[in-house]
C-alpha cells in the first residue's frame, strides 16, 4: 500500500530535521571530513577523465594523490605561511596607516579635523581603538592558525578522506542511486543533475576562477614591490564569487596601500589600478563565461546570506557547507515554484481545464448600450 503525500512529507521533514541537528551537533567536528568530501568532489572530473585515458579508478586516485602530495601541497603550505605571516603583519602596521591618514588628513582639510571638531574626535577614538586592538587581534590570528591538535586532525584526516571519498565515488553515487524511493525516482534524479549542475558551475567553475584570479592579483602585486601584495591579492581572489565585492575590497585595499607606498611615484599607483582592470576583464569575458556560465542560479544576496547564517551557527565548517546547502535549497524551491505553477492552486478549474496557463476569463455584466440596442 503507498504511503499517503502527508506522510510521505512527514517522513521527508523528519529526515531533515534530524539531519540538520546533527550538522549544528557535530559541526566542531565535521570540518575535515567536509573539506575532504569538497575535495573529492572538485577532483571527480579529473578521476574521470583519467579513466576515459584507460586508467583504473584506483590507478586516477593514486596519480591525483601523488600529484597533490608532491607539488600542490608544498604550495599550499608556502603560501598559507606567507599569507599567515603578511596578514599579522598587516595587523600590526594599521594603527601607522591609521595615523598616517589622519596626518593626510589635518594637512589637507584642517577645518574638518579641527581639534574641536566631532569628526576629529572619532577619528582619533577609531585611531586609538586599532591601535590598542591589533595586538589582540594578531594573537588571535597566531592562535587560530597555529592551533596544533586541529590542524594535526585536519592535515591527517582531510586528505585520507578525500581518498577514499575519490576512490568510491561512483560506487558511492551508485549506491544512493539504489535507495531512491521507486515512485519518485526520476523525480530526484533530474534533481539530482540540476543540483550537480549548479553545484559543478559554482563549486569548481567558480573556486577555479577565484584561484586563477588571486593567484594573478598576489603574483602581479608582489611583483610590483606593494607590500601585503601576497594576502591582498588572495583577498581579492575568495571574494571574487560574490560578483564586483572582491574586486572592490582588494581595489581599495591595494589602492590604500600603493598611496602610502608609492605616494612620491604616482605611476606605481596607476599601474595596481590597472592590475585590477585587467583582472576584472579577463574575469568578466573569459573566464567565468568558460569556467561558470550562465546558469549557476545562485543570487549574490542569497548566497552572502547563506555564507553568513552558516558560519554564524557552524564557524568555518558552516561556510563550507553553506554553498552547496544554499544551491539545494534553490534547486527545490525552483521546483516546489514549477509544481505550484502546475497546480490547481495557481490554474484554478479553469486553468486546468482549458489546459494552459491563461487567466480565467470572468464573465460580466452586458454592456447597458447592448441590452438597449437588445430591446
Amino acid at each position: 500500500m503507498a504511503l499517503s503525500v502527508s506522510t510521505q512529507f512527514r517522513y521527508w521533514a523528519i529526515g531533515l530535521t534530524v539531519a540538520v541537528f546533527l550538522l549544528w551537533l557535530l559541526g566542531g567536528i565535521l570540518l575535515p571530513f567536509v573539506t575532504g568530501m569538497a575535495i573529492a568532489y572538485f577532483l571527480d572530473p579529473v578521476a574521470d577523465r583519467l579513466e576515459a585515458m584507460k586508467f583504473s579508478r584506483v590507478a586516477a586516485t593514486t596519480i591525483i594523490t601523488l600529484v597533490s602530495i608532491f607539488v600542490a601541497l608544498p604550495v599550499l603550505a608556502y603560501v598559507l605561511s606567507q599569507m599567515i605571516e603578511q596578514l599579522v603583519a598587516l595587523i600590526a602596521a594599521l594603527p601607522e596607516y591609521f595615523s598616517s591618514a589622519k596626518e593626510f588628513l589635518i594637512a589637507k582639510f584642517p577645518a574638518l579635523l579641527d581639534e574641536q571638531s566631532s569628526v576629529r574626535g572619532a577619528f582619533d577614538s577609531f585611531v586609538n581603538l586599532v591601535t590598542a586592538r591589533s595586538g589582540d587581534l594578531a594573537n588571535a590570528v597566531l592562535a587560530s592558525a597555529f592551533s596544533v591538535v586541529d590542524a594535526i586532525i585536519f592535515i591527517v584526516v582531510a586528505p585520507v578522506v578525500a581518498f577514499y571519498m575519490l576512490l568510491d565515488w561512483d560506487r558511492m553515487v551508485a549506491t544512493i542511486d539504489g535507495w531512491l524511493p521507486r515512485d519518485h525516482r526520476e523525480t530526484l534524479r533530474a534533481l539530482a543533475r540540476e543540483l550537480d549542475g549548479v553545484m559543478a558551475g559554482f563549486v569548481r567553475g567558480q573556486l577555479t576562477v577565484c584561484a586563477i584570479l588571486g593567484g594573478f592579483y598576489a603574483i602581479t602585486l608582489m611583483a610590483v614591490g606593494l607590500q601585503f601584495g601576497l594576502i591582498v591579492g588572495l583577498i581579492a581572489g575568495m571574494l571574487t564569487f560574490i560578483p564586483y565585492v572582491g574586486s572592490l575590497i582588494g581595489g581599495g585595499l591595494s589602492l590604500g596601500l600603493a598611496l602610502f607606498q608609492f605616494w612620491g611615484t604616482p605611476e606605481w599607483i596607476v599601474v595596481v589600478a590597472i592590475i585590477f582592470v585587467i583582472g576584472q576583464v579577463v574575469e568578466g569575458n573569459f573566464l567565468t563565461p568558460k569556467l561558470v556560465g550562465g546558469s549557476v542560479g545562485l543570487h549574490p544576496v542569497w548566497l552572502m546570506f547563506a555564507l553568513s547564517a552558516f558560519g554564524s551557527l557552524m564557524g568555518f565548517t558552516g561556510m563550507l557547507v553553506a554553498v552547496p546547502v544554499a544551491a539545494g535549497i534553490g534547486v527545490f524551491s525552483r521546483f516546489g515554484i514549477r509544481q505550484y505553477l502546475n497546480s490547481r492552486l495557481y490554474n484554478g478549474l479553469i486553468g486546468l481545464n482549458n489546459g494552459d496557463d491563461s487567466e480565467p476569463i470572468l464573465e460580466s455584466d452586458p454592456n447597458p448600450d447592448d441590452q438597449e440596442r437588445d430591446g
